[in-house]
């Protein structure tokens, strides 16, 4: 596998295409906007004007769009990926999308004789440049198998998780998991605040033990800094809540933290604030107190 299509260049996609030239493959893309991934372009990627032009002659086809209904666009409109790709190639969807969706394209695509696979990430802006990605596959193992060296030229917790649907299934548990983490630490810090504590001082206290995480550690000090900016777009997260609670009613599962969660969130884009990253859910305990936290 050496020639391979890429679509959605986006904050995560960009530094994806990187590593993936890195490693040494070629790398064909689609961008609805040129000018975006003009750098990536000099750097060796091939700029192609269609999705169909992007794929043909692709051993291997990788999409990080932003919303199911773009899976949808990229895979299914006429001349897209379903009717482009070449005979035989991978089709490894790496955005978080429906695990429905995940399973219609492998039908789709399994009877046209593609190998399809859902790969969700997790690891953010950060890992996806450093090439430390979390990724997190469905399909068929052997599949999943023969695609081992585009994975690790992209991330370094690389697992299987099931068959079709359950690399987003497993993604949809992160995001859960993410929605109650994120929401404990703003919690803490407005709790911190309004008793008077140095919330610096408080971090770096609490970090080191029992309380200690992944979002503390990444989100702590940009909250404190006033850094929203998107590492992750917050109304990405919002999809994200939005996809597991449907699959949680479908279980019969009640999920409540993560509907206060999304609720909060659902608030603040509301608001204006959609295109901010998701530690800004700061913003909502601010809002509530009608104080600044920094």
């Amino acid at each position: 596998m050496q020639k391979i299509g890429f679509i959605g260049v986006g904050i995560m996609g960009k530094s994806m295409v990187r590593n993936l030239m890195k490693a040494g493959f070629e790398l064909h893309i689609f961008a609805r906007t040129k000018a975006k991934v003009e750098d990536v372009i000099g750097e060796g990627a091939v700029f192609h004007e269609s999705i169909k032009d992007c794929v043909e002659g692709c051993e291997a086809v990788i999409t990080i769009v932003g919303f199911p209904q773009d899976v949808e666009e990229v895979y299914f409109d006429t001349g897209n990926i379903l009717d482009s790709a070449m005979e035989g190639a991978y089709l490894i969807d790496m955005t978080t999308t429906s695990p429905m969706l995940a399973k219609k394209i492998w039908e789709a695509g399994s009877d046209k004789g593609f190998h399809v696979l859902d790969a969700p990430v997790t690891g953010g802006d950060t890992g996806a440049k450093a090439g430390t990605l979390s990724i997190l596959v469905g399909g068929k193992k052997e599949d999943y198998q023969a695609c081992m060296p585009l994975f690790e030229a992209m991330g370094t917790n690389i697992n299987y998780q099931g068959g079709a649907g359950c690399g987003q299934h497993a993604k949809l548990a992160n995001q859960i998991m993410i929605a109650g983490a994120l929401s404990g630490v703003c919690e803490a810090l407005a709790y911190g605040k309004a008793k008077g504590l140095d919330l610096k001082v408080l971090l770096d206290s609490v970090s080191t033990g029992a309380a200690g995480s992944k979002q503390l550690d990444t989100f702590g000090p940009k909250i404190l800094a006033g850094d929203f900016a998107p590492g992750f777009f917050m109304k990405h997260f919002i999809k994200d809540m939005k996809l597991a609670l449907t699959e949680a009613n479908m279980s019969g599962l009640c999920l409540e933290v993560l509907s206060q969660a999304l609720a909060n969130y659902e608030e603040l884009a509301a608001e204006g604030y959609g295109d901010l990253g998701t530690q800004a859910l700061m913003k909502y305990y601010e809002e509530t107190a009608n104080e600044s936290f920094l």
